[in-house]
């Protein structure tokens, strides 16, 4: 069989003209459908579709817990694959010549902030705290839950949750992603990204439901990361003295929700208009420089010896464990109570409920990292799209959430309290968790100085939900737009940022976070479908390549 050309023109039928000039009618209006239909549905019908919604969730977690891990561990391998061999890491994500368009510092910053800075603002305290109480060793009568012996096994899975596996997703839909828009020149679609697979026929059908599978993850991924920042936006507006907008368990009341999406939203919407070089950029610089300005407050003023003791045992204990939480899948005997259902339950509920939302966040995650990262190499791409971020994350937990399980456990040793479980830190809502550990540090010394913190976490987390919501819309946007990243038209752009903010808000009101959760983990699934064959995908272009280059057959396409 003769060797043939790689695929480097692959049409996608859009409007000539009308309201959807230059976008895919069949992507957007279908895709504007389904989540119109999910908000509609959550509103007029709110006991229903809880009870459907929460009966296919069930079904997936007891199903697919197994499918979700190993797909995962699976991206994490090829990954490596593909940092680490030789041919394949020296290859260009553009044309030849191409450079990067953004720097370092600007390429981190926007990747981090899009990709994870809302979640870890919540759960770089939250999660440390929670697995310091419960984890699979405590399950097991390994650990003993809130004291000492249990610290170290708290940031193995605290890692496990936010480290490589994680960033693997981002980084496989991203690469895909990449490698056939900026070397191929096919639209910067994800239908692109399988044509090795599948070839010419993604122009119709098929590419239309790989796109729109594409649409519904975005926002639904998106969703449970603006669904857990709202939470703790309005927790620091209530710190910072507006008031009304919680109820008597701490959480978010109808007002909270409603004045935070509004905010939100307006803000994002605006920054999207602007376009990536300009609103995006600017903001994401703008995040990057207050985080470190509150890691250097933790660093400075926090429990610095104990993070930096839980930093080096927790990466060592995380990656000597990493092959077997990587593959193992606990199931249950059927025996409420028993250790191996509380092993399944705890795994459907933190690991297999991570690897969803990461997968439903990839494709807007990805699309994003391949829109800024052309010009750079596919070594430079896996290393600086995992490897970097997950050390980021890896400091913040433990010089964060160290700091709150240190004080914590100082304040029972003085006797203050009986239990870890009752102290200020730990009693409080998740999202409310990091502003009460920055005021049980400084409001003893200066309310004023506890107050102005307050503040800085809440414009630094409005930074954070801004950018990732204004990048999610500008991303669906060039799905819809068959790849176009060009200018879009502006009332698409109003619709998807209103539409983002009516699913968090509409699933919000109607069954809390459970309810973006329970939502996000089915959307997620079809799409974990599409970046397994991503993976083959990319293997065989890249040694289909290499054939290619030995047979004198050019593997980009042309510069004119």
């Amino acid at each position: 069989m003769s060797l043939k050309p790689a695929i480097t023109d692959l049409p996608i039928e859009t409007a000539n003209e009308g309201f959807y000039k230059g976008f895919s009618k069949i992507v957007t209006i279908v895709s504007k459908l389904i989540i119109l239909g999910l908000v509609i549905w959550a509103v007029a019908f709110p006991e229903q579709s809880g009870k459907v919604l929460n009966g296919i969730n069930k079904f997936i977690l007891s199903s697919f817990g197994a499918w979700y891990i190993w797909t995962v561990t699976l991206f994490v391998i090829i990954c490596i694959i593909l940092a680490i061999w030789p041919s394949a890491g020296k290859l260009n994500l553009g044309l030849p010549g191409d450079r990067p368009e953004f720097s370092n510092f600007s390429w981190f910053s926007m990747m981090f902030g899009a990709g994870i800075g809302v979640g870890m603002l919540t759960w770089a305290v939250a999660e440390p705290v929670y697995h310091f109480n419960n984890n699979p060793e405590v399950i097991q009568g390994l650990t003993t839950g809130g004291t000492a012996d249990n610290i170290r096994m708290a940031y193995k899975w605290s890692f496990l949750h936010w480290g490589l596996g994680a960033w693997a997703c981002y980084a496989i839909a991203g690469l895909a992603l990449a490698f056939f828009s900026y070397r191929r020149s096919l639209p910067l679609t994800m239908r692109s990204s399988l044509t090795p697979i599948f070839g010419n026929k993604l122009s119709g059908g098929a590419g239309n439901i790989i796109d729109i599978v594409a649409v519904v993850a975005t926002i639904l991924g998106v969703a449970q990361t603006l669904g857990f920042g709202v939470e703790q936006f309005v927790s620091g507006l209530t710190r910072i003295g507006i008031g009304g907008l919680t109820n008597e368990a701490g959480t978010a009341n109808t007002t909270g929700i409603i004045v935070a999406i509004c905010i939100i939203m307006f803000a994002s919407t605006l920054s999207a208009l602007s376009g990536v070089g300009k609103g995006i950029k600017w903001l994401s610089n703008l995040n990057m420089g207050l985080s470190i300005a509150l890691l250097t407050f933790f660093l400075i003023f926090g429990s610095t010896f104990f993070g930096l003791k839980a930093l080096v045992l927790g990466v060592w204990d995380y990656l000597i464990a990493l092959p077997q939480m990587s593959i193992e899948v606990w199931k249950g005997d059927g025996v409420e109570g028993s250790v191996a259902s509380k092993l399944e339950g705890w795994q459907g509920g933190w690991s297999v409920f991570y690897w969803a939302w990461w997968i439903a966040f990839a494709p807007f995650v990805g699309l994003f990292l391949a829109r800024i990262s052309k010009g750079r190499t596919i070594r430079e791409f896996v290393l600086g799209a995992m490897i970097v971020p997950s050390l980021m994350c890896f400091i913040w937990f433990t010089w964060a959430g160290g700091t709150a399980i240190d004080l914590t456990m100082a304040e029972q040793a003085a006797g203050n309290i009986e239990n870890v479980k009752d102290g200020v830190i730990f009693a409080a809502p998740d999202g409310d968790k990091i502003f009460a550990m920055t005021n049980f540090m400084l409001a003893p010394i200066s309310e004023t100085l506890s107050w102005a913190m307050s503040m800085m976490i809440v414009i630094l987390l409005m930074t954070y939900l801004v950018t990732t919501a204004d990048s999610a819309v500008l991303i669906v946007n060039t799905i819809n737009a068959a790849g176009d990243e060009g200018p879009k038209a502006r009332p698409h752009i109003v619709f998807w940022g209103f539409a983002l903010g009516a699913v968090v808000a509409a699933l919000l009101l109607v069954g809390g976070l459970k309810a973006i959760q329970t939502a996000m983990v089915i959307g997620a699934l079809p799409f974990s479908l599409v970046m397994v064959l991503q993976c083959f995908a990319l293997i065989k272009a890249i040694y289909m390549d290499g054939k290619r280059e030995a047979a004198g057959i050019p593997t980009t396409a042309s510069n004119e």
